[in-house]
């Protein structure tokens, strides 16, 4: 069995209420450039499971973890490795 290429964390994490974001972070020859995967977790039988899927009582809440995640990414620097300023 072939060992694969360990699994990169996400740059940053955050957590509200049922509802989440984590944020990759990828650089680029630009500069850094962020993708987010919004999730909220809920209960089945007994189990917590996530999901990706957001009903319209989600979508108001879920504003919140995104202007958060928008303030993150906006205070990242936006220079390229090795760029000169």
């Amino acid at each position: 069995m072939p060992l694969s290429a360990p699994k990169t964390p996400p740059a940053h994490h955050i957590h509200q209420g049922a509802l989440s974001a984590s944020i990759w972070k990828q650089e680029t020859e630009k500069g850094p450039m962020f993708n987010v995967i919004l999730q909220r977790s809920y209960r089945d039988k007994g189990d917590w499971k996530t999901s990706s899927v957001f009903g319209r009582s989600n979508l108001l809440p879920l504003s919140h973890p995104a202007s958060r995640v928008y303030d993150w990414i906006e205070s990242q620097p936006r220079t390229a490795p090795g760029a000169r300023h």
